[in-house]
């Protein structure tokens, strides 16, 4: 069988899971986390074990290449592939049982290790490797990489915790493996035999020229196929261990029998504070006999500002211990030997601290004064005791080259995590590259390291493999993987008989400006495939509710990726398969905020749709929904609000407009904001002046917001005026991509507004974000721009700066209600937050995006979608609500999504909230409205 037309028709007519040989389904797998890029043939979503069976025996058939794949979030390239990419996390993702009495579950490769964490949590029970993807990796690829994560000092790797592998090799034989040689493939017990000297004196870490020698095996050697002296009949002949680690180079697993481990009741917190890095590398081995959880450690090039604001004892690098309780941390604390020394017992406390060590992991991906920093050297590995000269010498070697990079990791098991600032791109930046990683593997090697201490070798490192081991043990290598797959299938390139480091780059393809060093952004580590419902954060809701990976980010990104190549997806602008993953996002800009590396979908997507449509009539929603503040107020300026509202009402209006017929379009308010304004007299403020914005929400939709708006602000002391020209953000033409129309709309807004003086209050939180971050980004070269989006304000940001002194009415009932996602992705609500806590609105509102999103639930097609969404926090937290509460939602999107869905509930703005509390007012200036 030699064409893939023909495999494809095989595979579908053998198989009960998906097959996909289409341009847009390979574009998805081209790109793991890490820096490399294969086309495969094709994706097949096996349902169980008789489909990978069956797959491996068709692809074997064929001479195809297959390659596991689960959360794709390895770093090192080895989840990428030319033939058929076998998709694991689609169906084969099931737990199948727990047994808390024997601590063990069973598993399919495809389960998210969060979702077997909560199964087991309420036995007490936990999986003790717990890499920091742990919301998105599979427990297939952990098996594959032998992941280990934080607490693998006190409970190891992947392959400590598992006790049986069900494994299907290429041809199609399934073997059952676990400790003795039942199930083995035929052959591997004869080379084990052949090889017992290899095993017994070749294995360790150190290679050839090694300044230390062999020396003591080290539980971080994960590179090659480093589990291999498991075999060994004095180790019990662990075959099923052996196999971790092997990267999808000898078969699929397809369940997994894993060890549990006790989790611990009340954990403690020591943070421990030293001079420089090094002093922090030096003393992480003297904490081991004190038997802690986690030892790891990061220095303040990571976290700048941290220690400054009192968040972390003193020091310039600290070392977090967690210890199975309180006593035992103190007991740590006192005999370290730190500048300074933090024991935090309280969960919430210690969730805090561990943020900032989480929040490093993002952080070393951007490097200071811009710029980013990739993988490929991100978890070499040294024996503790060599881990603080080892951190001196890689310091001077990345000096050295040029490059910079900012350590941090598992200092407990010398595991130091780094991502640094190669350039990819150019002949000269890949030569660097290539020279760079020669030099650290030799000098990993003369500490007695291991080129990979978690995430593998895959194509970064393989190559290098040599530098670390003999020639016998890479023979060895070589043998064993023909064992398991003689017909050398199963992802090959990888491990054995390796691509070289600087082939396949992911950058290479790509075209040298535009929207291409945006979408290279994406590192794929896959934050956004995180699924957990009531996760913290937005992004990213589409994906949240389909779990499809094109409506990920990182998805929508390697689409695009791939759409820029131009090699899958030959259409360029105009194609299809990058229009429909765009089609369910829904602009909420959750991951310029959630992904460590601020991919801005929402802005992609309006780039993309501005040029997919340029020459084109646009859908009839574009005109509609783009034109909105024009439509509005030509309604407004012929008084046909009124009918206008009576018309939108009626069965049938959205479809006219083009819009989804199963919405209520929203009736324009009798009397537009301004026109009260300007039948209402001056300002009563005497104060500080601020300017208040008519956005077309505010403005025609929901005017009493603004009223509220203005009794509170003068109440607080604040003088409030209103611009005199026709004002807009440009908000509604961005989001249908109408990019010209909005930079038109634009500019004539600053012309209107002329020099800005002071703080521009913005109460919808959509276009404030809008100015503050679209208008500087659509106008670069106009210093009006920026001088406007720097004024911006919300409501609380506003009497938080501007009547700092001020104390608002106090409500005291119950808040439940909605963030807007605009403002949690670029305005932040920490003013909100405690002007609802002085005015005693006590309660936290959900997370994640009300699925209105502006025109995104207006739109055709988009109606499930977007209830799905608010069904995932919002809707849930409005039917919890305790009697009283007062349902809060700034964004206008949000309170239309809550009237419609929320069982009654009506939202109200901040605004009106503080308004309706505030003391009546001298009727001349008008009587805030009471809505609660």
């Amino acid at each position: 069988m030699s064409d893939s037309g023909g495999l494809e028709r095989t595979l579908r007519d053998a198989l009960r899971g998906e097959v996909d040989f289409g341009a847009g389904a390979r574009a998805l797998v081209t790109m793991d986390a890490s820096n490399y890029r294969r086309v495969p043939l094709g994706v097949v979503a096996p349902r169980d074990t008789a489909d990978v069976s069956e797959a491996l025996r068709i692809c074997a058939d064929a001479g195809v290449p297959v390659v596991p794949r689960g959360g794709g979030t390895s770093i090192a390239g080895q989840a990428t592939g030319t033939g058929v990419v076998l998709d694991l996390t689609r169906h084969m993702d099931a737990l199948v049982s727990v047994d808390p009495s024997a601590r063990t579950a069973v598993v399919r490769p495809g389960l998210v290790l969060d979702r077997l964490r909560e199964a087991v949590r309420p036995h007490g029970l936990a999986f003790g490797p717990d890499p920091s993807t742990r919301s998105r990796c599979t427990l297939g690829g952990m098996i594959g990489n032998n992941a280990c994560g934080a607490h693998s000092v006190a409970w190891g790797t992947t392959a400590d915790n598992v006790a049986e592998l069900e494994v299907v090799a290429y041809g199609g034989a399934v073997h059952r493996i676990g400790a003795g040689w039942a199930g083995a493939p035929a052959g591997l017990r004869e080379l084990v035999a052949g090889h017992l000297d290899v095993l017994r004196t070749g294995m360790a870490a150190a290679g050839p020229g090694s300044a230390v020698g062999p020396g003591p095996r080290f539980t971080r050697r994960i590179s090659g196929y480093g589990g291999l002296d498991a075999l060994l009949p004095e180790h019990g002949v662990q075959v099923a261990r052996a196999y971790c680690g092997s990267e999808g180079t000898l078969g699929v697993v397809t369940e997994a029998v894993v060890r549990l481990v006790e989790a611990p009741a009340a954990p403690a917190l020591a943070v421990l504070g030293y001079a420089d890095e090094g002093a922090a590398a030096d003393a992480a081995a003297g904490l081991l006999p004190y038997g802690p959880l986690t030892v790891e450690g990061m220095a303040e090039d990571l976290v700048p500002g941290a220690a400054g604001a009192g968040l972390l004892p003193r020091g310039a690098a600290w070392l977090f211990a967690e210890m199975p309780d309180e006593a035992a941390a103190r007991r740590l604390a006192r005999a370290a030997d730190a500048l300074d020394a933090l024991v935090v017992a309280d969960p919430a406390g210690q969730r805090a601290l561990w943020r900032i060590r989480e929040d490093a992991a993002g952080t070393a991906t951007l490097l200071p004064g811009g710029g980013l920093a990739w993988p490929g050297w991100e978890d070499c590995a040294v024996p503790p005791a060599r881990l603080g000269a080892y951190l001196r010498e890689f310091r001077a070697l990345l000096a050295a080259h040029g490059l910079r990079g900012t350590p941090y990791g598992h200092f407990g098991e010398g595991c130091v995590h780094v991502r640094i600032g190669f350039d990819l791109v150019s002949r000269e930046g890949v030569a660097r590259f290539r020279a760079f990683s020669g030099d650290l593997a030799d000098l990993v090697v003369a500490h007695g390291g291991s080129l990979s201490g978690e995430h593998g070798d895959g194509q970064a490192r393989a190559e290098l493999l040599p530098r670390m081991y003999g020639p016998r043990v890479i023979d060895l290598f070589g043998r064993y993987k023909d064992v398991w797959d003689p017909r050398r299938g199963m992802n090959p390139g990888i491990l054995v008989r390796p691509a070289r480091l600087d082939e396949n780059l992911r950058f290479e393809v790509l075209p040298r400006s535009g929207l291409a060093a945006d979408v290279a952004r994406c590192v794929g580590v896959a934050k956004c495939r995180s699924a957990d419902p009531g996760a913290a954060g937005v992004m990213c809701p589409s994906y949240r509710v389909t779990g499809e990976e094109r409506h990920s980010t990182r998805g929508r990104a390697r689409l695009l990726h791939e759409m820029l190549a131009g090699e899958l997806l030959p259409d360029g602008w105009r194609s299809a398969e990058v229009a429909e993953a765009l089609d369910l996002c829904l602009g909420c800009k959750g991951c310029r905020s959630d992904c460590p590396v601020g991919v801005d979908m929402a802005a992609y997507k309006a780039e993309f749709l501005d040029r997919h449509w340029a020459g084109r009539i646009r859908p009839l929603a574009h005109y509609t929904l783009g034109g909105l503040p024009g439509w509005l107020r030509v309604l407004a300026a012929l008084r046909l609000a009124r009918p206008a509202g009576a018309l939108a009402g009626l069965p049938g209006a959205a479809r006219l407009a083009g819009l989804e017929p199963g919405r209520r379009l929203p009736a324009p308010a009798a009397r537009p904001f301004t026109r009260w304004w300007l039948g209402r007299g001056p300002s009563g403020g005497a104060g500080e002046g601020v300017l208040l914005w008519p956005d077309t929400f505010t403005e025609y939709l929901a005017p009493q917001a603004g009223r509220a708006a203005v009794a509170v602000l003068e109440a607080a002391g604040l003088r409030v005026g209103v611009p005199r020209g026709r004002v807009c953000c440009g908000l509604t033409y961005v989001s249908t991509g109408r990019l010209d129309r909005a930079r038109a709309v634009l500019r004539r807004t600053l012309d209107a507004v002329g020099p800005v003086r002071g703080p521009v209050v913005v109460l919808e939180p959509s276009c404030a974000a809008a100015l503050r971050a679209d208008l500087p980004a659509l106008l670069p070269g106009d210093p009006r721009a920026e001088r406007l989006a720097a004024a911006v304000r919300t409501f609380a940001e506003a009497l938080q700066e501007y009547a700092p002194d001020w104390r608002p009415p106090r409500v005291d009932r119950p808040a439940v209600g909605q963030t807007h996602c605009h403002q949690h992705a670029v305005l932040g609500d920490a003013a909100d937050r405690r002007l609802r806590a002085l005015a005693g609105l006590e309660g936290g509102l959900s997370g994640g995006c009300c699925g209105l999103a502006g025109n995104f639930g207006f739109e055709r097609g988009h109606l499930e979608v977007s209830r799905a969404c608010a069904e995932e926090q919002l809707l849930p937290s409005l039917r919890a609500a305790p009697p009283g509460a007062v349902v809060l939602a700034d964004g206008f999107s949000c309170r239309t999504q809550i009237a419609e869905l929320g069982g009654g509930a009506r939202a109200v703005h901040l605004a009106e909230a503080l308004a309706g509390a505030l003391p009546e007012r001298n009727p001349q200036q008008g009587r805030p409205e009471r809505p609660l």
